[in-house]
C-alpha cells in the first residue's frame, strides 16, 4: 500500500515520505480500515517534528483522525462490522499505523460508525478536536443550563466546543480576533462572539454573563485576564493547549476569583471520558449538530505541505486525501 511515513524527527519536508510498505493485518481486537481521508492537527506536525516526541518503531505513519470504510477484523471483532463507514480517534497513539495510508489498523473501538448524512470531510475533522472540545467542557459535570466562554471560537477545537455546548443545553459566547473567524463562529452557533482585543470585550462578556462556567481556553496567558474578568467561584478554567513560554499566573487574582484552572491532553484522559466523549460526539452527530469547517485538502503525496499548512495556522480544517 502507499502511506505517508517518517523515519527520525524533523521538519516536514525532510522526514516525511511516501511510500510503498506491506499492508498490514488487523489483531485481536482491530479491524482494519480503508481509509478516505485523513486529518491534520497540531499535535501531527508537534510529534513528527520532535517538539512532542514519540516514540518510532521503524517508521511512524502519522495522523489520528480520518474517516473511511472497515474492510477486515481481527480475532474478537464482529463480522458484521465489515463495510461499515467509520471516523477514527487517536489512531497513531501507540500506533504504528495512522491514517495517512491507503490502509490504517486500529483498536475497534477507535473506529466509530459514521452516519450515512454524515460526509467523510466531517468524519475525517472530528477525532482530536472533537474530544478535546468534549473533555473540556464535561471534565468537570453538565453543561446544561451553564455559560460556557470558547476561546478561539473559529478553531477546530473552538467550531466543536461550541456546537456541543449548544446541543447539550449551555449558552455560548466566542472570542475571535477578527470578522472573518467571528462569521465562522456565528456559524457554528455562538450566542454571543466577542473580538477579544477589543477593549469592551470583557464589558460584553459580563453583560451576557456576570460569570462563566466553563471557559475553553487555548492561550491561557495570553487570555487570563479577560477569563478572570468573568470568572468567579463556580468558573472552570480549561486549558487544552501549550503556549511557547509558560504563563505567569497572578496567583491573587485567582484566589479571589476562586477559579478553578484545569490542563487537559487528550492522550493522557481516562478511557472511561473517552468512551463517554465518543457516545456524546456521537449522539450529537447523529442528531445533525455537528458541521463541517472550511476545508483545505492535500493529495498524500503532497503531506509535507498539509502538516506546513497546519504549523502555519491554516484556518478551517485540512485533509488529505488518500488515493
Amino acid at each position: 500500500m502507499q502511506a505517508a511515513l517518517y523515519r527520525a524527527y524533523g521538519t516536514a519536508v525532510e522526514s516525511l515520505r511516501v511510500e510503498d510498505v506491506d499492508t498490514p493485518e488487523p489483531g485481536p481486537g482491530e479491524v482494519r480500515v480503508r481509509m478516505q481521508l485523513s486529518g491534520v492537527n497540531p499535535t501531527d506536525w508537534k510529534s513528527r517534528s520532535g517538539a512532542t516526541p514519540r516514540p518510532i518503531d521503524a517508521f511512524q505513519v502519522p495522523h489520528h483522525d480520518g474517516s473511511g470504510v472497515i474492510d477486515a477484523v481481527g480475532a474478537g471483532v464482529s463480522a458484521g462490522r465489515v463495510g461499515q463507514r467509520v471516523w477514527t480517534w487517536l489512531a497513531a497513539a501507540g500506533n504504528r499505523w495512522g491514517t495517512a495510508a491507503q490502509w490504517s489498523v486500529l483498536p475497534a473501538r477507535q473506529a466509530v460508525p459514521l452516519p450515512g448524512g454524515a460526509s467523510a470531510e466531517l468524519g475525517a475533522s472530528l477525532g482530536v478536536p472533537a474530544l478535546t472540545a468534549h473533555r473540556a467542557l464535561f471534565a468537570d459535570g453538565p453543561v446544561d443550563g451553564k455559560s460556557v466562554l470558547v476561546a478561539g471560537g473559529a478553531g477546530a477545537v473552538g467550531h466543536y466546543a461550541i456546537e456541543l455546548a449548544k446541543f447539550f443545553g449551555a449558552r455560548v459566547a466566542a472570542t475571535v480576533s477578527g470578522p472573518a473567524k467571528a462569521e465562522l463562529a456565528r456559524k457554528a452557533g455562538a450566542d454571543l462572539v466577542v473580538n477579544y482585543r477589543d477593549a469592551a470585550a470583557a464589558g460584553e462578556l459580563r453583560e451576557f454573563a456576570p460569570q462563566m462556567d466553563r471557559i475553553v481556553e487555548l492561550a491561557l496567558g495570553a487570555n487570563l485576564d479577560l477569563d478572570l474578568a468573568v470568572s468567579g467561584p463556580r468558573t472552570h478554567i480549561v486549558d487544552y493547549a501549550a503556549e511557547v513560554a509558560d504563563p505567569v499566573l497572578p496567583v491573587r487574582r485567582c484566589m479571589s476569583a476562586n477559579v478553578t484552572v484545569r490542563f487537559i491532553l487528550l492522550y493522557g484522559i481516562p478511557a472511561e471520558a473517552a468512551d463517554a466523549a465518543v457516545a456524546d460526539v456521537s449522539r450529537a452527530l447523529a442528531a445533525g449538530a455537528l458541521t463541517e469547517l472550511p476545508v483545505t485538502r492535500f493529495p498524500l503525496e503532497r503531506v509535507a505541505a498539509a502538516h506546513d499548512a497546519v504549523e502555519a495556522g491554516a484556518v478551517g480544517k485540512v485533509l488529505v486525501e488518500i488515493p
